[in-house]
Order: structure tokens, then sequence, then C-alpha cells
């Protein structure tokens, strides 16, 4: 086994046994963190600058498009550089480094969703009361409780995933340091991590998809009771973007960590993996801008165009 007094780096086969296959994955991959890069930087530009975007939800939405830049930088160059050539290794620090900010940022993506999902049910169901409710105040500190519970959730799973002892051969089969793959890399005794790891996953993964799942429970019925349809049309609106994102992100995450033990499930995890580290980061910023007149009349009002003109 490794000795973990002097530790050494590791092998990402990723998607090395489809050759054929990672030249394709590098395009896709470089496209899809350029998009990354280009459509949450313009929300966050958006968010700042226009004054009509200084609101709960797009607060919220600004730190989301913050997190996934982070996200995506934290393990994408990595992977490029993997898929392009023959050299797979990461060092142990690097490795390290790039499982505290990746359990961290997903975790604070976790609980962020289910505060804009908290927001947009006060914004359906309590109209009247809404800006008494979610006020500039709480709505940092609902962010702040997302980013510190991220950061705790890392410090307190991280040590002992770096503490196992890793097999001599050093592959993690996987295309970037998570947990799963690093418990399935030990020679030695896993159980406390695996418990560590499901119970983690049902707090940071099952009850916040939960609170989500009541959320919009109580959205549906308000808007059931809706006889207008253009209230309907306001309503599904408000919230459609938001639903979109929360369905692929939890569908992918639920895929990568809640996956059952067999060669079948862990070999599809990864491509699911891939899509939640590269897919969603991506997506969010398309699906928030296509869907919502607000940020693209910001947009044009941004390049000096009459933003209402454009949206009528």
């Amino acid at each position: 086994m490794v000795n973990q007094s002097s530790p050494v780096g590791f092998l990402l086969l990723g998607f090395s046994e489809h050759p054929h296959l990672e030249k394709v994955l590098f395009v896709v991959v470089l496209c899809s963190y350029l998009l990354t890069l280009l459509g949450n930087t313009l929300i966050l530009l958006l968010s700042t600058l226009d004054p009509r975007l200084h609101s709960p939800m797009y607060f919220f939405l600004s730190n989301l498009s913050f997190l996934d830049l982070c996200f995506t930088t934290t393990c994408v160059p990595q992977m490029l550089l993997n898929l392009w050539g023959p050299a797979k290794t990461i060092s142990f620090l690097g490795c390290s480094v790039q499982l505290f900010i990746f359990l961290s940022l997903g975790t604070t993506e976790c609980i962020l969703l289910t505060v804009m999902a908290f927001d947009r049910y006060v914004a359906v169901c309590q109209p009247l009361h809404y800006a008494t409710i979610i006020h500039p105040r709480l709505c940092w500190k609902l962010a702040g409780m997302a980013w510190m519970m991220g950061l705790l959730q890392s410090i307190v799973q991280t040590p002992p995933t770096l503490r196992l002892p890793f097999c001599p051969h050093r592959q993690i089969d996987d295309f970037l340091c998570e947990v799963p793959s690093l418990i399935r890399l030990s020679c030695g005794d896993t159980t406390f991590n695996e418990i560590q790891l499901a119970v983690s996953s049902v707090i940071l993964v099952v009850v916040p998809l939960s609170l989500i799942l009541v959320s919009y429970s109580a959205i549906a019925r308000a808007v059931l009771r809706i006889n207008s349809a253009e209230a309907w049309k306001k309503a599904l609106g408000t919230c459609s973007s938001h639903l979109i994102v929360v369905t692929l992100f939890y569908s992918s995450v639920i895929a990568v960590y809640l996956q059952p033990k067999n060669p079948y499930a862990q070999e599809r995890g990864k491509f699911f993996g891939l899509f939640y580290a590269v897919g969603t980061p991506t997506l969010n910023p398309l699906i928030y801008t296509l869907r919502n007149k607000e940020v693209k009349r910001a947009f044009w009002r941004m390049l000096g165009k009459d933003g209402d003109s454009k949206n009528t």
C-alpha cells in the first residue's frame, strides 16, 4: 500500500479505455468550458451592472454563476490535459486540492438550489409579503449558509478520504478526484468512509431535494388555484428555469453518488459525472438567459440598445 507519509500522485484513467472517444470529448469539453466562462461571466456582469436585476432572484443566480465558474475551473483544465495527451497523472497535492474544492462547491450548489426554490416559493405563494420576507439581509445569510455548509462538508469528508490506504497501482477509474472513486481505489477497510458518504448523501442530496419537491408541490397547488391565464404564464415563467436546472443537476448527482456497485453502473456513472462537472454549468446560463426576458432585456441594455423593444 502507498506510504501515507510520502504520498505520491495518481493516474486518472478517465476514458482511456475509449481512445477514439478522447479527442471528441476534448473538443466537447473545451467548447463547453468556453461557453461556461462566457455565459456565467455574462450573468455576473448583468446582475451587477443592471439596477433592474438587483433583486433576490438574480442575487442567488449570480451566486450560482460564480459557483459554476469555480466548479468547472477546478476540474476542466486537468481533464483537458488528460484527454489530449498520454500523460494522465495528477499529483497527490493536486488531487487533494481538487477533491476539497470540488466537494465544497458541489455541496454549496445543492444548498443554493434549495434556497432558490424557497425564494420561488415565496414569490409565487406569498407575493404580497415577498419583499418583507426575502429582504437583502436574509439573502446574504442564506447565501452565506450555503457556502459555509459546503466548506464544512469538505473539511469533514476530505481528510478521511485522503488518509485511506490506496492500492499501489494508484489508478483512479475516473476523470477527476472524487470521494467514490478514491474509496474504490483503497485496498483497506472503507466501512467508515462508505458510511460517511452515505450519511452525507442523505443529508446534502436527499434532504435538499425533498425540500425542493415540497416547495414546488406548494407552488403547484397555488398555481392550480389561479384562474387567470396571464398569472399562470407568469408563475410558470418564474419557476420553469430553476426547475429545469434542478432536474439536470440532481439527476446527475444521484447517478454519481447514489449508484449501485457494479461495473456497468460505474461506467455509466463516469458519463453522468462528466455531465455533472461540465454539462450543467454550461447549460445553467443558457437556460436562465433563453427563458428569461429580464436577462435578455438587460443584455440589450448593456449593449446600448432598447431592451424593451427587443422583447416585445
